[in-house]
């Protein structure tokens, strides 16, 4: 193989090797032995879990809600491309944060005591609520909530 064709072939592999290392995705939490970037306790609870991803595609996983909001209220929002949360009702299961419905009730615990349960639809938390009673918050209500 001439040199040219080698420095082309490691061009061509680089170039199709980038964008799948910076891309923005979720990323799959290893429940029983990833760390929460916040409080550093081990993740374990499969309703309470969340992430959010950045811009250049790094993921930070949290073990509640709560730890994710705190982490984040001093955060430029702009670096921040995926905000992500587990449905409560489908354990494991990461979905739009932006887009959930929270539920603050003492009838259902999560990891750090702040009683934050997130719904990937509002029919969903009414429901929760109705059983559990608690106040409902949107992403924008969260994130007030979080700031002061």
């Amino acid at each position: 193989m001439e040199p040219k064709t080698g420095i082309k072939l490691i061009s061509i592999l680089f170039l199709m090797l980038f964008p799948t290392a910076c891309s923005v995705r979720p990323k799959p939490i290893a429940y029983g032995s990833d760390g929460c970037h916040f409080c550093s306790m081990t993740i374990v609870d499969r309703q309470h879990a969340s992430q959010f991803v950045t811009a250049k595609g790094k993921a930070y996983t949290f073990d509640a809600i709560e730890c994710m909001m705190n982490h984040v209220k001093d955060m430029d929002d702009q670096k921040i491309a995926l905000f992500l949360v587990n449905d409560y009702n489908r354990p494991g299961e990461l979905t739009d944060a932006t887009t959930a419905t929270y539920l603050i009730s003492k009838g259902i615990p999560s990891p750090m005591g702040e009683f934050l349960t997130a719904f990937a639809n509002r029919e969903d938390a009414e429901h929760a609520q109705a059983g559990n009673q608690g106040t409902l918050l949107d992403w924008k209500a969260l994130q007030d909530r979080f700031k002061d």
